[in-house]
């Protein structure tokens, strides 16, 4: 008799990061990269993951959630280059401080406009379809 966990064997179940479980689905469309990336910045995003949680070094978590290392660091790299994470050398990658990710949203906001105005749209314009994708993705 098999029970619905021995489907799963072999599968690594997922890291625990304060309290958040980071997982990569195989069946999914999403890249692992992609999948790893968005669960961080969500969980980030929604204060499920507060500044100066530190994550597992790249290595520990690419065994956990059963991805290569590189696709991991990878990870790391555009959440720290985006201000989402910051590494401290030997001491780890954490979650940066808020100030942090706020500066790097105004950085993405100035670079929004300055894409929507050599285009031709109007403020109005591009704050209703940014309002439009919030409302899509949340």
């Amino acid at each position: 008799m098999t029970s619905p966990d021995d489907d799963k064997a072999g599968t690594p179940p997922g890291a625990a990061v304060g309290g958040v479980v980071l997982a990569v689905d195989p069946e999914s469309a999403d890249a692992p990269f992609r999948q790893l990336r968005q669960q961080i910045v969500e969980a980030v995003e929604r204060g499920r993951l507060t500044p100066g949680t530190r994550l597992p070094a790249v290595r520990a978590l690419a065994e956990q959630v059963g991805v290569a290392a590189n696709t991991t660091a990878k990870v790391y790299r555009e959440l720290e280059a985006s201000g989402v994470l910051e590494t401290r050398g030997r001491t780890g990658t954490f979650v940066a401080e808020s100030d942090m990710r706020s500066a790097v949203l105004l950085r993405a906001a100035e670079e929004f406009v300055e894409h929507a105005t050599a285009s031709g749209f109007t403020a109005d314009e591009a704050i209703a379809t940014v309002r439009d994708v919030f409302d899509r993705t949340t």
